[in-house]
């Protein structure tokens, strides 16, 4: 059911649906960022079928959205308005140290997913444009990223996830200053020499997290999310801090991978989630305060991944009329 309003019906599930340790375990879980039934059932050290059948209920009851990606299925709290009300609302009267075990187990489920994902970064950091080519025509890729992200020139380029620093050497030249963020250090070693080689000399280089970039808010006119999202553990709060730096009048730009079912991408590669639908992606752009235009479908010229661009710009300040 989606909650568009609440009969009493419809509150009593709701709320019976709340109503046990293990689910209001699983909800202050979920207002963190959305995770796996396999993570779940290892921070709430309970069986996978005995974690299914809650998560069914309250999916049943909207409070939860079940969404599978390949061979795994996440979930995560309800993007329903009322939903969310009831839920914040449950979550406020509980004891902040209720759930500390919980939140300690959370912990080390990040730890061992970012351990995992930075050693792969730092091994792979020599071969990263290579590998991120593999599934489709890099050349193809860049024209279109050229093409969406406009003619310029630009007054501040920001490329989050910058990894070797491609796409500051492609759109550099036409930014006034550009600055590139990322978690990996040996990432950005390879970047400052490839940014060097391009004789880019108004770039600079950060040490970074997508998540909380302590940049200013509106502060760039051209954001760039590259091949990052489908690492990242919560790709929605990610878009949200990207649009957060969009200036009016200025464009975000996405690439990632549309949906597929390479399982194999996840170990061999720590990818987390197996791409993105165009509708999920159009919502988190429209909640973050930006306006779509047609997502871009790259696909491969044999089988393999097809690659997706999604361009959404801030809606500009309407200049005041003279008196």
């Amino acid at each position: 059911m989606t909650l568009m309003s609440l009969t009493a019906d419809q509150t009593v599930e709701a709320l019976r649906a709340t109503g046990e340790p293990t689910r209001l375990r699983v909800l202050s879980l979920l207002s963190g960022e959305e995770l796996s039934v396999m993570e779940l059932s290892r921070i709430l050290d309970q069986s996978q079928p005995r974690v299914s059948r809650h998560l069914k209920l309250m999916t049943d009851a909207s409070l939860i959205e079940r969404f599978p990606d390949g061979a795994r299925v996440f979930y995560r709290l309800s993007s329903d308005p009322l939903a969310r009300r009831l839920i914040d609302t449950v979550l406020d009267l509980l004891d902040a140290s209720a759930n500390e075990a919980d939140d300690r187990r959370l912990e080390e489920v990040r730890r061992d997913r970012e351990a995992a994902a930075g050693a792969y970064f730092e091994r792979i950091a020599p071969q990263w444009d290579r590998i991120r080519s593999l599934y489709v025509c890099e050349t193809a890729v860049e024209a279109a990223i050229l093409a969406a992200a406009g003619e310029g020139p630009f007054e501040r380029v920001v490329d989050l996830g910058t990894g070797s620093g491609r796409m500051l050497t492609l759109l550099g030249k036409k930014a006034t200053m550009s600055l590139g963020l990322d978690l990996s250090q040996n990432m950005l070693n390879i970047a400052r020499a490839n940014v060097t080689k391009a004789g880019l000399d108004k770039v600079e280089l950060r040490h970074g997290d997508i998540f909380s970039t302590r940049l200013p808010p509106q502060s760039a006119d051209l954001v760039l999310v590259h091949q990052v999202l489908h690492y990242l553990a919560d790709p929605a709060a990610a878009v949200a801090e990207a649009a957060r730096l969009v200036m009016p009048g200025g464009r975000l730009l996405i690439v990632d991978f549309a949906p597929h079912t390479l399982e194999h991408l996840r170990e061999e590669h720590q990818h987390r989630r197996l791409g993105f639908a165009d509708e999920e992606m159009r919502r988190w752009l429209s909640e973050a305060g930006l306006v779509s235009s047609a997502p871009i479908a790259l696909p491969p010229d044999t089988e393999g991944l097809t690659v997706s661009i999604w361009t959404a710009e801030r809606p500009a300040v309407a200049k005041a009329s003279a008196a």
